[in-house]
């Protein structure tokens, strides 16, 4: 019996320590996701996000990432990246610690931002949420790689 409450108990603490809106697809660690970028070649699309409470984020993932178009369109031109900043289940002390550096690199001030970075991580433009579907988003995205 007290396996099964010590495995329950890991478990539960488990589950508090993992976002509960991780995205397929994304690196969820800065640096991680950088040296990718720079070996594949692409920029990549930085989400500073509140995955679980930021309802412009929730909207961000549900409108425009979650979609078809999207996911076609960037997954030949991008590496993703989110730097998640979630409260109702906290990260662990060393990936807040490490997000939060990130943030402050690029000043980040609210949420959502994204900023599109090359391999080097060296900003090349940002934007927040966009109305109107993937390809609304994806003509911000194509003004900003023709900078």
């Amino acid at each position: 019996m007290k396996t099964v409450r010590f495995l329950a108990a890991t478990l539960a603490l488990t589950a508090l320590s993992t976002p509960l809106f991780a995205k397929p697809g994304w690196e969820d660690e800065y640096d991680k996701g950088i040296a990718k970028a720079k070996s594949s070649g692409k920029p990549a699309l930085v989400d500073f996000t509140g995955s679980d409470w930021c309802i412009w984020c929730k909207r961000l993932d549900e409108e425009i990432f979650s979609k078809k178009e999207f996911k076609d369109y960037v997954k030949d031109k991008f590496q993703l990246v989110m730097v998640d900043f979630p409260q109702v289940n906290p990260l662990p002390a060393k990936k807040a610690e490490a997000n939060q550096a990130v943030a402050q690199k690029f000043g980040i001030r609210g949420f959502p931002t994204v900023v599109i970075v090359d391999g080097d991580g060296k900003e090349i433009g940002r934007l927040g949420y966009v109305e109107g579907g993937p390809a609304a988003f994806i003509a911000e995205l194509e003004k900003i790689a023709k900078k």
